[in-house]
């Protein structure tokens, strides 16, 4: 029998519940740790999946841009694996990005059977994720995972085995949509996409 799962906001009371269910992932290299102040830092952006009142299940949702957010962090506990919880918080998260006003969800995974069952896409190495202007103005975020989604060379150790996917919600509003999947890679001003790296580091460094 499906369990009743109730999805709802993570509140701060969540976050020490939440790492402690990571980290067995995270030992197995399929989630990234990550430090309590970034998940307290990042509350707003999470889920949880409750069975019971416990949390069994969780994942957020981190806005990228005007059409488009990645779904990271997701995971569940062995005991309800195969049960539905993760197509709760999934659906729960794309139900969220569409509040939101978003069009295009993209996910770095080693699930990908799990996402195409949900009508998610791979997205070939060499697809950009979004249009060049866009990539552009992504360079300028510190955000380390808007890094590994654009594929940025500093954290390609943080992306081995990781598959992209996406999905899109609704067709994007004008002049917000991505380039296609298959065009050349996005390229900046002309440069390479080590160039524009290399230009991202040095206006970070320009802001210490």
């Amino acid at each position: 029998m499906t369990p009743d799962v109730l999805c709802r906001p993570a509140t701060v009371s969540d976050m020490r519940k939440i790492a402690q269910l990571m980290q067995p992932l995270v030992d197995q290299n399929i989630l990234l740790g990550k430090e309590m102040v970034v998940l307290y830092e990042s509350v707003q952006q999470f889920i949880v999946a409750e069975i019971d009142g416990e949390i069994v299940g969780y994942g957020a949702l981190h806005v990228m841009w005007e059409h488009m957010g990645e779904v990271r962090t997701l995971g569940v506990i062995d005991r309800v694996r195969g049960k539905g919880v993760g197509h709760r918080l999934l659906t729960a998260l794309e139900q969220h990005a569409l509040r939101l006003g978003l069009s295009q969800l993209v996910s770095l995974t080693f699930e990908v059977e799990f996402f195409r069952r949900h009508g998610w896409r791979i997205l070939p190495d060499a697809a950009p994720v979004v249009a060049a202007d866009v990539y552009a103005e992504l360079l300028r975020s510190p955000d380390e995972g808007i890094a590994e989604m654009l594929d940025l060379a500093h954290v390609k150790p943080n992306t081995l085995g990781n598959t992209r996917m996406l999905k899109t919600l609704r067709p994007a509003a004008a002049g917000s949509a991505p380039a296609a999947a298959g065009a050349a890679p996005a390229a900046v001003a002309g440069s390479t996409r080590e160039n524009a790296e290399r230009a991202r580091d040095e206006r970070l460094g320009d802001e210490d």
